[in-house]
Protein backbone atom coordinates (compact mmCIF):
# COMPACT_ATOMS: atom_id res chain seq x y z
CA UNK A 1 0.00 0.00 0.00
CA UNK A 2 1.24 3.72 -0.93
CA UNK A 3 0.32 6.42 1.41
CA UNK A 4 -1.21 9.37 0.05
CA UNK A 5 -1.79 12.86 1.35
CA UNK A 6 -4.58 15.41 0.48
CA UNK A 7 -4.35 18.78 0.56
CA UNK A 8 -7.00 21.56 -0.61
CA UNK A 9 -8.34 24.41 1.53
CA UNK A 10 -11.99 23.36 0.37
CA UNK A 11 -13.19 20.80 2.39
CA UNK A 12 -15.76 19.87 1.24
CA UNK A 13 -13.73 18.82 -2.02
CA UNK A 14 -11.68 16.83 0.43
CA UNK A 15 -14.43 14.93 1.86
CA UNK A 16 -15.54 14.46 -1.71
CA UNK A 17 -12.49 12.64 -2.38
CA UNK A 18 -11.64 10.82 0.47
CA UNK A 19 -15.12 9.36 -0.28
CA UNK A 20 -15.71 8.90 -3.78
CA UNK A 21 -12.21 7.13 -3.92
CA UNK A 22 -11.74 3.56 -3.28
CA UNK A 23 -7.99 3.77 -2.11
CA UNK A 24 -7.68 0.42 -0.73
CA UNK A 25 -9.08 -1.58 -4.26
CA UNK A 26 -6.40 1.15 -6.43
CA UNK A 27 -3.68 -0.02 -3.98
CA UNK A 28 -3.07 3.25 -1.57
CA UNK A 29 -4.13 4.08 2.05
CA UNK A 30 -4.83 7.65 2.78
CA UNK A 31 -3.15 9.11 5.52
CA UNK A 32 -4.75 12.16 6.01
CA UNK A 33 -5.94 15.37 4.39
CA UNK A 34 -4.88 18.71 5.55
CA UNK A 35 -6.08 22.15 4.69
CA UNK A 36 -3.00 24.04 3.44
CA UNK A 37 0.42 23.71 3.03
CA UNK A 38 1.74 24.45 6.43
CA UNK A 39 -0.03 21.56 7.99
CA UNK A 40 0.97 19.49 4.64
CA UNK A 41 4.37 19.87 6.06
CA UNK A 42 4.42 19.39 8.95
CA UNK A 43 2.31 16.22 8.88
CA UNK A 44 4.64 14.78 6.10
CA UNK A 45 7.70 15.77 8.93
CA UNK A 46 5.93 13.40 11.32
CA UNK A 47 4.58 10.87 8.90
CA UNK A 48 6.29 10.59 5.33
CA UNK A 49 3.78 9.95 2.55
CA UNK A 50 4.52 8.02 -1.20
CA UNK A 51 1.89 10.47 -2.53
CA UNK A 52 0.76 13.83 -1.87
CA UNK A 53 -2.37 15.56 -3.49
CA UNK A 54 -2.24 19.66 -3.68
CA UNK A 55 -4.35 22.53 -5.05
CA UNK A 56 -1.91 25.52 -5.87
CA UNK A 57 -3.93 28.11 -4.18
CA UNK A 58 -3.89 27.98 -0.31
CA UNK A 59 -3.91 30.36 3.13
CA UNK A 60 -0.40 30.20 4.57
CA UNK A 61 1.76 28.04 2.54
CA UNK A 62 0.32 27.63 -1.21
CA UNK A 63 0.75 24.30 -3.20
CA UNK A 64 3.88 25.35 -4.84
CA UNK A 65 5.46 26.05 -1.82
CA UNK A 66 4.74 22.66 -0.51
CA UNK A 67 5.80 21.44 -4.10
CA UNK A 68 9.20 22.80 -3.14
CA UNK A 69 9.97 21.71 0.18
CA UNK A 70 8.99 18.10 -0.80
CA UNK A 71 11.29 18.35 -3.64
CA UNK A 72 14.86 19.61 -1.38
CA UNK A 73 13.40 17.42 1.46
CA UNK A 74 11.61 14.19 0.58
CA UNK A 75 12.27 14.03 -3.18
CA UNK A 76 11.07 10.47 -3.45
CA UNK A 77 7.53 11.40 -2.81
CA UNK A 78 5.15 11.83 -5.71
CA UNK A 79 3.68 15.02 -5.79
CA UNK A 80 -0.18 15.55 -7.52
CA UNK A 81 -0.70 19.33 -8.45
CA UNK A 82 -4.86 19.97 -8.95
CA UNK A 83 -6.10 23.29 -9.74
CA UNK A 84 -8.53 25.67 -11.57
CA UNK A 85 -8.17 26.93 -15.31
CA UNK A 86 -6.94 29.92 -14.66
CA UNK A 87 -4.15 28.63 -12.19
CA UNK A 88 -2.89 25.22 -15.12
CA UNK A 89 -0.53 27.54 -17.00
CA UNK A 90 0.76 28.76 -13.44
CA UNK A 91 0.88 24.96 -12.26
CA UNK A 92 3.13 24.13 -15.33
CA UNK A 93 5.79 25.79 -13.69
CA UNK A 94 6.43 23.23 -11.02
CA UNK A 95 8.05 21.12 -13.31
CA UNK A 96 11.35 21.93 -11.99
CA UNK A 97 9.59 20.64 -8.20
CA UNK A 98 9.83 17.27 -10.34
CA UNK A 99 5.79 17.32 -10.11
CA UNK A 100 4.22 13.86 -12.00
CA UNK A 101 0.78 14.92 -13.25
CA UNK A 102 -1.43 17.88 -13.28
CA UNK A 103 -5.06 17.81 -13.04
CA UNK A 104 -7.96 20.29 -14.18
CA UNK A 105 -10.36 20.97 -11.64
CA UNK A 106 -13.15 20.33 -11.12
CA UNK A 107 -11.73 16.21 -10.83
CA UNK A 108 -13.76 12.97 -11.08
CA UNK A 109 -13.47 9.97 -9.16
CA UNK A 110 -12.91 8.60 -12.66
CA UNK A 111 -10.07 10.80 -13.65
CA UNK A 112 -8.58 10.53 -10.26
CA UNK A 113 -8.57 7.46 -9.74
CA UNK A 114 -7.25 6.48 -13.47
CA UNK A 115 -4.35 9.25 -12.34
CA UNK A 116 -3.83 6.85 -9.24
CA UNK A 117 -3.35 4.06 -11.19
CA UNK A 118 -0.36 5.29 -13.11
CA UNK A 119 1.15 6.94 -10.41
CA UNK A 120 0.75 3.21 -8.89
CA UNK A 121 2.31 1.95 -11.93
CA UNK A 122 5.36 4.48 -11.72
CA UNK A 123 6.03 3.82 -8.36
CA UNK A 124 6.33 0.52 -8.94
CA UNK A 125 8.35 0.38 -12.18
CA UNK A 126 10.76 3.08 -9.71
CA UNK A 127 10.95 0.54 -6.89
CA UNK A 128 11.36 -2.47 -9.31
CA UNK A 129 14.24 -0.32 -10.70
CA UNK A 130 15.82 0.46 -7.15
CA UNK A 131 15.82 -2.74 -6.11
CA UNK A 132 17.43 -3.46 -9.55
CA UNK A 133 20.44 -0.96 -8.99
CA UNK A 134 20.84 -2.24 -5.65
CA UNK A 135 21.54 -5.49 -6.32
CA UNK A 136 24.20 -4.34 -9.17
CA UNK A 137 25.83 -2.33 -6.44
CA UNK A 138 25.98 -4.54 -4.06
CA UNK A 139 27.48 -7.39 -6.77
CA UNK A 140 29.65 -4.99 -7.60
CA UNK A 141 30.65 -4.25 -3.83
CA UNK A 142 30.93 -8.32 -3.38
CA UNK A 143 33.00 -8.65 -7.11
CA UNK A 144 35.56 -5.87 -5.31
CA UNK A 145 35.40 -7.24 -2.20
CA UNK A 146 36.48 -10.68 -3.16
CA UNK A 147 38.83 -9.14 -5.63
CA UNK A 148 40.70 -7.83 -2.60
CA UNK A 149 40.16 -10.95 -1.15
CA UNK A 150 41.57 -12.99 -3.61
CA UNK A 151 44.70 -10.27 -4.23
CA UNK A 152 45.46 -10.48 -0.10
CA UNK A 153 45.58 -14.15 -0.88
CA UNK A 154 47.89 -14.23 -3.26
CA UNK A 155 50.14 -11.71 -1.89
CA UNK A 156 49.91 -13.45 1.30
CA UNK A 157 50.79 -16.49 -0.37
CA UNK A 158 53.94 -15.02 -1.56
CA UNK A 159 55.44 -13.23 1.35
CA UNK A 160 54.53 -15.77 3.66
CA UNK A 161 56.54 -18.52 1.92
CA UNK A 162 53.81 -21.19 2.08
CA UNK A 163 53.58 -21.50 -1.98
CA UNK A 164 55.58 -21.60 -4.73
CA UNK A 165 56.70 -18.21 -5.33
CA UNK A 166 56.86 -18.40 -9.25
CA UNK A 167 53.55 -19.10 -9.11
CA UNK A 168 52.94 -16.68 -6.80
CA UNK A 169 54.01 -13.78 -8.89
CA UNK A 170 52.78 -15.16 -11.88
CA UNK A 171 49.46 -15.33 -10.47
CA UNK A 172 50.08 -11.51 -9.13
CA UNK A 173 50.80 -10.61 -12.65
CA UNK A 174 46.80 -11.74 -13.31
CA UNK A 175 45.77 -9.24 -10.92
CA UNK A 176 47.89 -6.18 -12.24
CA UNK A 177 50.11 -6.15 -9.35
CA UNK A 178 53.66 -6.51 -10.51
CA UNK A 179 57.24 -5.82 -8.79
CA UNK A 180 60.03 -4.07 -10.10
CA UNK A 181 61.98 -2.74 -7.48
CA UNK A 182 65.70 -3.41 -6.04
CA UNK A 183 64.87 -3.33 -2.62
CA UNK A 184 61.47 -4.48 -0.64
CA UNK A 185 60.94 -5.33 2.95
CA UNK A 186 57.85 -5.86 4.66
CA UNK A 187 55.95 -4.15 7.63
CA UNK A 188 53.57 -6.23 10.41
CA UNK A 189 50.98 -3.52 11.32
CA UNK A 190 48.81 -4.61 14.89
CA UNK A 191 46.04 -2.82 16.28
CA UNK A 192 47.24 -2.84 19.71
CA UNK A 193 43.77 -3.07 21.83
CA UNK A 194 43.42 -6.22 19.76
CA UNK A 195 46.70 -7.63 20.45
CA UNK A 196 47.59 -10.88 22.00
CA UNK A 197 49.04 -9.17 24.40
CA UNK A 198 46.16 -7.07 25.77
CA UNK A 199 43.48 -10.11 25.96
CA UNK A 200 40.47 -9.06 23.52
CA UNK A 201 37.33 -10.13 25.00
CA UNK A 202 35.13 -11.74 22.27
CA UNK A 203 33.26 -8.20 21.67
CA UNK A 204 36.41 -6.84 20.67
CA UNK A 205 37.90 -9.72 18.43
CA UNK A 206 34.69 -9.29 16.73
CA UNK A 207 35.36 -5.56 15.98
CA UNK A 208 38.98 -6.48 14.92
CA UNK A 209 38.46 -7.54 11.40
CA UNK A 210 36.26 -4.64 10.64
CA UNK A 211 39.18 -2.20 12.85
CA UNK A 212 41.40 -4.05 10.42
CA UNK A 213 40.06 -3.21 7.12
CA UNK A 214 39.99 0.48 8.15
CA UNK A 215 43.30 0.40 9.10
CA UNK A 216 44.17 -1.19 6.25
CA UNK A 217 42.17 0.96 4.32
CA UNK A 218 44.12 3.96 5.61
CA UNK A 219 47.89 2.37 5.20
CA UNK A 220 46.75 2.39 1.75
CA UNK A 221 45.71 5.38 0.80
CA UNK A 222 49.20 6.66 2.10
CA UNK A 223 51.19 4.46 0.77
CA UNK A 224 49.55 4.96 -2.87
CA UNK A 225 50.25 8.89 -2.32
CA UNK A 226 53.82 8.20 -1.32
CA UNK A 227 54.23 5.53 -4.01
CA UNK A 228 56.05 3.64 -1.80
CA UNK A 229 54.21 0.40 -1.80
CA UNK A 230 51.02 -1.96 -1.04
CA UNK A 231 49.27 -2.96 2.19
CA UNK A 232 47.17 -5.70 2.22
CA UNK A 233 45.28 -8.03 5.38
CA UNK A 234 46.04 -11.09 6.31
CA UNK A 235 43.44 -13.30 8.20
CA UNK A 236 45.22 -12.87 11.26
CA UNK A 237 43.29 -9.13 11.08
CA UNK A 238 46.96 -8.01 10.83
CA UNK A 239 47.95 -5.39 8.09
CA UNK A 240 51.16 -5.93 6.37
CA UNK A 241 53.06 -3.78 4.04
CA UNK A 242 55.27 -4.08 1.25
CA UNK A 243 57.76 -1.62 0.79
CA UNK A 244 59.54 -1.36 -2.59
CA UNK A 245 62.46 1.28 -3.42
CA UNK A 246 65.76 1.64 -5.61
CA UNK A 247 67.41 3.48 -3.44
CA UNK A 248 67.86 1.80 -0.43
CA UNK A 249 69.65 4.26 1.81
CA UNK A 250 67.55 6.94 1.30
CA UNK A 251 64.60 5.31 1.51
CA UNK A 252 65.28 4.23 5.21
CA UNK A 253 64.25 7.58 6.62
CA UNK A 254 61.06 7.91 4.48
CA UNK A 255 60.19 4.19 5.72
CA UNK A 256 60.09 5.75 9.24
CA UNK A 257 57.71 8.78 8.14
CA UNK A 258 55.64 6.77 6.35
CA UNK A 259 55.20 4.32 9.09
CA UNK A 260 54.62 7.42 11.55
CA UNK A 261 52.19 8.96 9.21
CA UNK A 262 50.08 5.69 9.28
CA UNK A 263 50.00 5.49 12.93
CA UNK A 264 49.05 9.33 13.58
CA UNK A 265 46.56 9.56 10.80
CA UNK A 266 44.90 5.96 12.51
CA UNK A 267 44.75 7.63 15.96
CA UNK A 268 43.05 10.75 14.89
CA UNK A 269 40.30 9.18 12.61
CA UNK A 270 39.84 5.77 14.95
CA UNK A 271 41.47 7.10 18.45
CA UNK A 272 43.27 4.19 18.10
CA UNK A 273 46.79 3.24 18.66
CA UNK A 274 48.95 0.64 16.51
CA UNK A 275 52.48 -0.82 16.63
CA UNK A 276 54.20 -1.58 13.92
CA UNK A 277 57.77 -3.90 13.06
CA UNK A 278 59.58 -3.38 9.85
CA UNK A 279 61.51 -6.40 8.61
CA UNK A 280 65.02 -6.56 7.05
CA UNK A 281 65.64 -5.55 3.18
CA UNK A 282 65.72 -8.26 0.68
CA UNK A 283 66.82 -8.10 -2.86
CA UNK A 284 63.97 -10.23 -4.47
CA UNK A 285 59.87 -10.87 -4.23
CA UNK A 286 61.18 -14.13 -3.57
CA UNK A 287 62.91 -13.14 -0.42
CA UNK A 288 59.84 -11.25 0.97
CA UNK A 289 59.33 -14.17 3.14
CA UNK A 290 62.47 -13.46 5.67
CA UNK A 291 61.62 -9.40 5.92
CA UNK A 292 58.14 -10.66 6.90
CA UNK A 293 59.46 -13.17 10.01
CA UNK A 294 61.45 -10.24 10.59
CA UNK A 295 58.44 -7.81 11.23
CA UNK A 296 56.61 -10.37 12.81
CA UNK A 297 59.32 -10.82 15.41
CA UNK A 298 59.23 -6.81 15.64
CA UNK A 299 55.80 -6.61 16.14
CA UNK A 300 56.05 -8.98 19.34
CA UNK A 301 58.33 -6.62 21.14
CA UNK A 302 55.09 -4.55 21.94
CA UNK A 303 55.01 -6.36 25.13
CA UNK A 304 58.62 -5.10 26.25
CA UNK A 305 58.38 -1.49 24.40
CA UNK A 306 54.29 -0.94 25.40
CA UNK A 307 51.54 0.08 22.52
CA UNK A 308 52.19 2.54 19.74
CA UNK A 309 55.59 0.99 19.09
CA UNK A 310 57.76 1.32 15.58
CA UNK A 311 60.57 -0.68 15.46
CA UNK A 312 62.91 -1.67 12.70
CA UNK A 313 64.63 -4.49 12.32
CA UNK A 314 67.52 -2.56 10.22
CA UNK A 315 68.70 -1.21 13.23
CA UNK A 316 67.33 -3.01 16.33
CA UNK A 317 68.71 -6.17 17.45
CA UNK A 318 68.11 -8.44 20.32
CA UNK A 319 70.92 -9.72 22.36
CA UNK A 320 71.83 -11.91 25.28
CA UNK A 321 72.59 -9.99 29.02
CA UNK A 322 73.49 -11.54 32.38
CA UNK A 323 71.96 -9.60 34.92
CA UNK A 324 74.20 -11.45 37.45
CA UNK A 325 75.65 -8.57 39.07
CA UNK A 326 72.67 -6.59 38.85
CA UNK A 327 71.33 -9.70 41.29
CA UNK A 328 73.87 -9.27 43.66
CA UNK A 329 72.87 -5.87 44.19
CA UNK A 330 69.64 -6.20 44.65
CA UNK A 331 70.72 -8.87 47.27
CA UNK A 332 72.82 -7.08 49.22
CA UNK A 333 70.34 -3.80 49.62
CA UNK A 334 67.30 -5.81 50.22
CA UNK A 335 69.82 -7.86 53.01
CA UNK A 336 70.38 -3.75 54.35
CA UNK A 337 66.69 -2.92 54.07
CA UNK A 338 67.93 -0.03 51.63
CA UNK A 339 64.84 0.65 49.70
CA UNK A 340 66.32 3.85 48.01
CA UNK A 341 69.12 1.18 46.56
CA UNK A 342 67.11 -1.22 45.99
CA UNK A 343 64.66 0.51 43.80
CA UNK A 344 67.86 2.47 41.96
CA UNK A 345 69.04 -1.21 40.99
CA UNK A 346 65.86 -2.36 39.75
CA UNK A 347 65.30 0.13 37.58
CA UNK A 348 68.84 -0.43 36.36
CA UNK A 349 67.60 -3.66 35.10
CA UNK A 350 64.63 -2.73 33.78
CA UNK A 351 66.35 -0.12 31.26
CA UNK A 352 68.82 -3.01 30.42
CA UNK A 353 66.26 -5.55 29.36
CA UNK A 354 64.36 -3.13 27.47
CA UNK A 355 67.69 -2.16 25.41
CA UNK A 356 68.66 -5.56 25.07
CA UNK A 357 65.07 -6.07 22.88
CA UNK A 358 64.30 -9.89 24.68
CA UNK A 359 60.81 -11.90 23.93
CA UNK A 360 58.54 -12.11 26.47
CA UNK A 361 59.61 -15.46 28.25
CA UNK A 362 63.21 -14.43 28.71
CA UNK A 363 61.85 -10.93 29.94
CA UNK A 364 59.90 -13.12 32.63
CA UNK A 365 63.13 -15.23 33.63
CA UNK A 366 64.98 -11.96 33.90
CA UNK A 367 61.92 -10.99 36.41
CA UNK A 368 61.61 -14.36 37.85
CA UNK A 369 64.98 -14.60 39.07
CA UNK A 370 64.94 -11.51 41.11
CA UNK A 371 61.84 -12.64 43.14
CA UNK A 372 63.83 -15.84 43.36
CA UNK A 373 67.01 -14.05 44.73
CA UNK A 374 64.53 -11.79 46.96
CA UNK A 375 63.41 -14.87 48.15
CA UNK A 376 65.71 -16.59 49.22
CA UNK A 377 67.18 -13.41 50.81
CA UNK A 378 63.96 -12.88 52.98
CA UNK A 379 63.99 -16.83 54.32
CA UNK A 380 67.61 -16.28 55.40
CA UNK A 381 66.73 -13.65 57.41
CA UNK A 382 63.15 -13.71 58.57
CA UNK A 383 60.65 -16.58 60.02
CA UNK A 384 58.69 -18.47 56.82
CA UNK A 385 55.11 -19.77 57.85
CA UNK A 386 54.91 -20.62 53.92
CA UNK A 387 52.76 -17.50 53.72
CA UNK A 388 55.62 -16.48 51.79
CA UNK A 389 56.42 -18.86 49.49
CA UNK A 390 52.91 -19.30 48.42
CA UNK A 391 53.21 -15.14 48.07
CA UNK A 392 56.59 -16.15 45.93
CA UNK A 393 54.46 -18.56 43.67
CA UNK A 394 51.33 -16.62 42.57
CA UNK A 395 53.54 -14.03 41.45
CA UNK A 396 55.83 -15.99 39.90
CA UNK A 397 52.56 -17.29 37.78
CA UNK A 398 51.05 -13.88 37.42
CA UNK A 399 54.02 -12.86 35.77
CA UNK A 400 53.68 -15.03 32.94
CA UNK A 401 50.25 -13.57 32.48
CA UNK A 402 50.50 -10.11 32.40
CA UNK A 403 50.42 -7.94 29.28
CA UNK A 404 53.09 -6.12 29.41
CA UNK A 405 56.24 -5.60 30.68
CA UNK A 406 56.09 -2.51 32.51
CA UNK A 407 53.04 -3.99 34.42
CA UNK A 408 55.11 -7.16 34.73
CA UNK A 409 57.98 -5.47 36.23
CA UNK A 410 55.78 -2.91 38.86
CA UNK A 411 54.33 -5.80 40.72
CA UNK A 412 58.28 -7.42 41.02
CA UNK A 413 59.10 -3.72 41.78
CA UNK A 414 55.93 -3.65 44.58
CA UNK A 415 57.27 -7.22 46.25
CA UNK A 416 61.16 -5.82 46.34
CA UNK A 417 59.78 -2.48 47.66
CA UNK A 418 58.29 -4.92 50.39
CA UNK A 419 60.88 -7.48 51.12
CA UNK A 420 63.18 -4.37 51.91
CA UNK A 421 60.72 -2.98 54.23
CA UNK A 422 59.98 -6.00 55.91
CA UNK A 423 63.91 -6.51 56.41
CA UNK A 424 64.90 -2.69 57.43
CA UNK A 425 62.10 -3.58 60.20
CA UNK A 426 64.07 -6.68 61.12
CA UNK A 427 67.34 -5.46 60.72
CA UNK A 428 66.41 -2.57 63.60
CA UNK A 429 66.18 -5.09 66.61
CA UNK A 430 69.41 -6.39 68.07
CA UNK A 431 68.18 -9.56 68.85
CA UNK A 432 67.83 -10.80 65.85
CA UNK A 433 71.65 -10.00 64.45
CA UNK A 434 72.79 -13.11 65.82
CA UNK A 435 70.15 -15.68 63.81
CA UNK A 436 70.35 -12.95 60.58
CA UNK A 437 74.00 -13.67 60.81
CA UNK A 438 73.63 -17.17 60.89
CA UNK A 439 70.91 -17.18 57.65
CA UNK A 440 73.47 -15.02 56.05
CA UNK A 441 76.24 -17.52 56.87
CA UNK A 442 73.83 -20.45 55.55
CA UNK A 443 72.72 -19.10 52.13
CA UNK A 444 76.36 -18.41 51.32
CA UNK A 445 77.63 -21.69 52.21
CA UNK A 446 74.57 -24.27 51.78
CA UNK A 447 76.24 -26.13 49.29
CA UNK A 448 79.47 -26.92 51.38
CA UNK A 449 78.29 -31.25 52.41
CA UNK A 450 80.24 -30.18 55.72
CA UNK A 451 78.11 -27.33 56.58
CA UNK A 452 76.85 -28.04 60.32
CA UNK A 453 75.32 -26.35 63.36
CA UNK A 454 78.88 -26.76 64.73
CA UNK A 455 80.45 -24.66 61.93
CA UNK A 456 77.62 -21.76 62.43
CA UNK A 457 78.32 -21.44 66.34
CA UNK A 458 82.08 -21.02 65.42
CA UNK A 459 81.47 -18.61 62.89
CA UNK A 460 79.04 -16.38 65.28
CA UNK A 461 81.30 -17.04 68.27
CA UNK A 462 78.64 -18.39 70.58
CA UNK A 463 77.62 -21.91 72.07
CA UNK A 464 74.95 -24.58 70.06
CA UNK A 465 73.12 -24.75 72.93
CA UNK A 466 72.46 -20.69 73.19
CA UNK A 467 72.51 -20.46 69.60
CA UNK A 468 69.86 -23.12 69.07
CA UNK A 469 67.69 -21.32 71.34
CA UNK A 470 67.92 -17.75 69.62
CA UNK A 471 67.43 -19.12 66.16
CA UNK A 472 64.58 -20.87 67.15
CA UNK A 473 62.78 -17.92 68.58
CA UNK A 474 63.71 -15.53 65.42
CA UNK A 475 63.17 -17.90 62.38
CA UNK A 476 60.71 -20.27 63.97
CA UNK A 477 63.02 -23.14 62.42
CA UNK A 478 65.90 -25.72 64.19
CA UNK A 479 68.96 -25.09 61.77
CA UNK A 480 68.59 -28.10 59.64
CA UNK A 481 65.02 -26.88 58.81
CA UNK A 482 66.73 -23.83 57.27
CA UNK A 483 69.66 -25.88 56.12
CA UNK A 484 67.35 -28.34 54.07
CA UNK A 485 64.50 -25.76 52.67
CA UNK A 486 67.48 -23.76 51.41
CA UNK A 487 69.09 -26.70 49.74
CA UNK A 488 65.61 -27.55 47.93
CA UNK A 489 65.14 -24.35 47.32
CA UNK A 490 67.96 -24.26 45.20
CA UNK A 491 67.42 -27.43 44.15
CA UNK A 492 63.82 -26.69 42.76
CA UNK A 493 66.03 -23.57 40.69
CA UNK A 494 68.69 -25.88 39.34
CA UNK A 495 65.77 -28.66 38.70
CA UNK A 496 63.53 -25.93 36.63
CA UNK A 497 66.36 -23.70 34.39
CA UNK A 498 69.38 -26.24 33.83
CA UNK A 499 69.66 -29.62 32.35
CA UNK A 500 71.94 -31.15 35.01
CA UNK A 501 71.73 -34.71 36.32
CA UNK A 502 70.40 -35.57 39.26
CA UNK A 503 73.74 -36.28 40.99
CA UNK A 504 75.14 -32.91 39.78
CA UNK A 505 71.96 -30.55 41.32
CA UNK A 506 72.61 -33.08 44.76
CA UNK A 507 76.11 -31.95 44.52
CA UNK A 508 75.86 -28.01 43.88
CA UNK A 509 72.92 -28.05 47.07
CA UNK A 510 75.51 -29.82 49.82
CA UNK A 511 74.14 -33.47 49.29
CA UNK A 512 77.39 -35.75 48.85
CA UNK A 513 74.47 -38.77 48.83
CA UNK A 514 72.14 -38.25 45.55
CA UNK A 515 70.34 -41.43 47.37
CA UNK A 516 69.67 -39.26 50.19
CA UNK A 517 68.88 -35.99 48.17
CA UNK A 518 66.44 -37.92 46.52
CA UNK A 519 64.98 -38.92 49.36
CA UNK A 520 64.84 -35.36 51.12
CA UNK A 521 63.33 -33.85 47.76
CA UNK A 522 60.36 -36.26 47.59
CA UNK A 523 60.08 -35.78 51.64
CA UNK A 524 59.81 -32.20 51.10
CA UNK A 525 57.96 -31.25 47.64
CA UNK A 526 56.01 -34.67 47.59
CA UNK A 527 57.53 -35.71 44.23
CA UNK A 528 60.86 -37.18 43.10
CA UNK A 529 63.70 -34.68 41.60
CA UNK A 530 62.67 -36.33 38.13
CA UNK A 531 58.91 -35.85 38.69
CA UNK A 532 59.24 -32.29 39.42
CA UNK A 533 61.70 -31.07 36.75
CA UNK A 534 59.19 -32.96 34.32
CA UNK A 535 56.71 -30.85 35.51
CA UNK A 536 58.42 -27.33 35.33
CA UNK A 537 60.86 -27.52 33.11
Amino acid sequence: MYRVLLVDDEILVRTAMRENIEWEKLGFELAGDCANGKEAIAFVQEQPVDVVLTDICMPYVDGMELSRFLYENYPETAIVIFSGFGEFEYAQKAIQYRVREYLLKPVTATELSELLMRIRRKLEQEQRQEKKLRRMEQATEEYHKNIDMIRSQAISDLVTGTSDPKQCLERLQRLDIVFHSEYYRVAAVGIDTYSEFCSPDNKERQESSLMAFVVGNIAGEILKGWQAGIAYQESSNCIYIIFETNRRREFMEKCGRICREIQDKVQEVMKLQISIGVGVYVKSPKELHLSYASAKAALEYRYLLGSGMLLDMETEHGEEISIYEDLREIAESAKAGKSRDLTASMERVRLRIRSALVGKSRACMYLQQIVRTLGEVQESMLPDDGKERDKREDILNRLIAERTFDSAFDIVKEYTVGVAARLGEQNATSGSRQARMALDYIGRNYSDPDLSLNSVCSYIGISTSHFSTIFKEETGSTFMEVLTRMRMEKAKELLENTMLKNYEIAERVGFSDPHYFGIAFKKMTGRTPTEYAKARR
